[in-house]
């Protein structure tokens, strides 16, 4: 199984909508990341909004789109508008470095 990657570009998304869906999808109100979800990271880039994430495997990550991602998003109110553009992609390298800030 190789590590899977995704990036959905929300157009005219905000901030707000972000954070409304993001309590609605990930487990703990938004504060932990779903099974199988190695990284999430996610901001503006002009005026759009965009989400990445790395998951274990493309299986763990069509379990979270179908099981919670897409439900979830369907009942947020002042959600992230969809759908949203996407791209994905078979990681051939994952490095990170510790944050101090």
């Amino acid at each position: 199984m190789a590590t899977f990657g995704i990036i959905h570009r929300f157009r005219g998304g905000t901030r707000e909508q972000y954070e409304n869906s993001l309590q609605a999808v990930h487990p703990d109100g938004g504060k932990s990341l779903p099974d199988g979800q190695m990284l999430h990271l996610a901001g503006p880039s002009g005026d759009d909004w965009v989400v990445m994430a790395v998951h274990q495997s493309k299986e763990s990550w069509e379990r979270f789109r179908d099981d919670s991602l897409l439900p979830g998003l369907g009942r947020v109110e002042n959600g992230l508008p969809g759908p949203p553009d996407e791209t994905t992609f078979e990681v051939t390298n994952f490095q990170t470095a510790h944050r101090t800030d």
